[in-house]
């Protein structure tokens, strides 16, 4: 059987996370933030080590999410936002653009950096996956960027192990 890592109890104890939120539709994103701060803490993360930036839009997430991933001072972040489909493209655009920047942004720093953007087609929606029935996608993106982080850590650990 192969060795299997990553899908047991993960532990952010110790670990500083941020959690980057787009003000735009802000009834709904506090909602998600709320989750993501809970779910954090529920992981092991001490209050003073999680870190809120607020920045105006979804489409502003990826280049604080990358400020914050270059500066070395967080192991995981957690991109929240909230775009409702609208009667032009610019849904499109936006949510499109925040997830390939997102993308790119974690490849490129190889910080985790998890997308906690609802897109959705409707106000009720947007409410029913930010802790309504749908769960709370605030809650699922700290989850998953911390997840990745642990897992991410322990390959290392194992990789200093065999040079050792």
């Amino acid at each position: 059987m192969p060795q299997t890592f990553g899908n047991g109890d993960i532990s952010g104890a110790g670990m500083r996370v941020a959690i980057v939120v787009a003000m735009f539709n802000d009834h709904i994103t506090k909602k998600m933030l709320a989750g993501a701060v809970d779910t954090a803490t529920s992981l092991g993360i001490a209050d003073a080590d999680i870190e809120v930036h607020w920045v105006p839009g979804a489409f502003e997430l990826p280049i604080v999410a990358q400020r914050l991933a270059e500066s070395g001072t967080v192991d995981a972040i957690a991109a929240v936002g909230c775009v409702i489909r609208g009667e032009t493209p610019h849904f499109d655009f936006v949510a499109g653009e925040a997830a390939r920047g997102v993308m790119r942004a974690a490849l490129d720093t190889g910080v985790p950096i998890a997308f906690g953007v609802t897109t959705t087609d409707t106000l009720a929606q947007a409410e029913a996956r930010a802790g309504g029935d749908v769960g709370n996608k605030g809650s699922e993106a700290i989850y998953a960027a911390v997840h990745t982080a642990a897992v991410l850590r322990g390959i290392d650990e194992r990789l200093s192990e065999d040079l050792e």
